[in-house]
């Protein structure tokens, strides 16, 4: 960016590992005092998550959603090490006493996004069960993506076969270096797209899918490689046409969780959004179990082709495959109670009823929005958010009560992510970095306040 003989002079300038240290908390000071102004006295939601990083230090990450001027920011609001136990009570104190000592009411509070452990979830003693104790207007979700994974997990016993064999060819070739490197050189030669499998993780939520497409486009190789390697009998899975079928299925049942799971993730995703994703994905169970019914796999788009080039039929794996779907379909239907009818005022008032849970009051001010001309050219120009802000000016009670649908997460991506940017930050060689102050500098959308913290600062910490 500039030319040499400004890099020359830069380099003069002495900077030690402290100066650096102290410049990243100044900055990161800076973006914390502008974040706690924006939320003071305004209505805010929350996203937490718990985890334990490389040096096995237990963090507790939150973000918050709040409401500023014509939109919904979201931001980084902390992140602390947890002394002790990750227990309910713990994790409260460290909150509560953080929006303490920022000034923040929890009266402001209107969400709270968790996982569902048994320490974020519980009703009685649980973290949001704590929450709603002096926050009584928070509402409490489990977060979708994780809801999703749950749904998604279970097999019926034939299939978490396929899965369970699928796994251990992979772990024998990931597992050692020198098969990881017979395998890579027999795949060049025989001219695949890749040249390595892919290992499986249950924590990771798009593994299942990737390992499954991966080991699916790759049987051949693998099964020529456990051969040569005298695993015959396993080899011999990856030879049977009933076994490839049920792998075709899965990679391809599991590629479109993974769709699901890459739509739900993301910032600025907002509840009533998330499910209508969901809604979706439960009416295409019901159509793929429909069109298995009818013996029709062009839904399954690897084992269609598989079984059109090796010409066979899929009529013997049908009635294993339905029942899968049959059990998918009730297990999202028991995490996601169909009720993403009752945000369909909120997407769309001036074609959607009005919901039952309004007020007298509130549903004739949704009366006079609906009717305001000016209100209905606004709508297709601006965001939800934007446009639920604008109407909650004029027509305050309806506004709010959207508003208040819309500013809680519905998923912990953002934490999530947070804990991918610690484990960049905080790596082997950087165990003892307290990253706090370096993770808000790297992710937070808030600009520093440059020329205020110059102007604050002498020429030398030490005059």
């Amino acid at each position: 960016m500039l030319d040499e003989a400004s890099v020359a002079k830069l380099k003069t300038i002495p900077v030690s590992n402290d100066t650096i240290s102290r410049r990243i908390q100044d900055i990161a000071n800076d973006i914390e005092e502008q974040l706690i102004e924006k939320i003071r006295g305004k209505r805010f939601a929350l996203q937490v998550d718990e985890a334990t990083d490389s040096n096995k230090d237990s963090l507790l990450i939150a973000y918050v959603r709040f409401v500023d001027f014509e939109s919904l920011n979201e931001d980084l609001l902390f992140c602390k090490y947890i002394p002790k136990r990750a227990t309910a009570d713990e994790l409260f104190k460290i909150i509560d006493s953080y929006l303490t000592e920022a000034g923040i009411n929890w009266e402001d509070c209107l969400g709270i996004c968790t996982d569902g452990a048994q320490t974020m979830a519980g009703k009685r003693g649980g973290l949001q069960a704590l929450i709603k104790r002096v926050a009584p207007k928070a509402q409490w979700t489990h977060c979708i993506i994780h809801r999703e994974a749950l749904a998604s997990r279970p097999l019926s016993p034939t299939l978490n076969d396929v899965l369970s064999e699928v796994v251990i060819a992979v772990n024998y070739i990931k597992t050692r270096p020198l098969k990881s490197r017979l395998f890579s050189a027999l795949c060049e030669e025989m001219g695949a797209d890749h040249t390595a499998v892919l290992f499986h993780s249950e924590a990771r939520w798009l593994s299942r899918g990737k390992v499954l497409s991966r080991v699916f486009e790759l049987r051949e190789q693998i099964q020529i490689f456990l051969q040569e390697e005298g695993m015959n009998e396993l080899a011999s899975k990856f030879g049977n046409e009933q076994f490839l079928m049920k792998l075709a299925y899965l990679s391809d049942i599991f590629s479109k969780f993974n769709q699901l799971n890459l739509q739900l993730q993301g910032k600025d995703k907002y509840l009533p959004h998330l499910a209508d994703q969901v809604s979706s994905f439960i009416r295409k169970l019901e159509l793929y179990g429909r069109k298995l019914e009818q013996g029709n796999t062009e839904s399954f788009e690897n084992l269609t082709n598989f079984s059109k080039t090796n010409k066979l039929t899929e009529s013997t794996v049908i009635p294993c495959f339905l029942e899968h779907i049959s059990a998918l379909r009730g297990h999202f239907q028991k995490y996601f109670p169909d009720n993403s009818v009752q945000f369909d005022w909120v997407r769309d008032p001036f074609t959607a009823p009005a919901p039952d849970d309004l007020s007298s009051s509130e549903e004739e001010q949704l009366i006079e929005m609906t009717s305001d001309s000016s209100m209905r050219l606004k709508f297709p120009s601006q965001t939800l958010c934007e446009f639920w802000l604008d109407v909650e000016r004029e027509f305050p009670l309806i506004g709010q009560k959207a508003v208040e649908i819309l500013l809680p997460f519905a998923t912990s991506y953002l934490c999530e992510a947070g804990f991918s940017a610690v484990a960049s930050l905080k790596t082997k060689y950087r165990s003892r970095l307290n990253v706090e102050h370096d993770l808000r500098v790297a992710i937070s959308k808030l600009q520093p306040r440059f020329e205020q913290i110059c102007s604050e600062k002498q020429a030398h910490c030490s005059h």
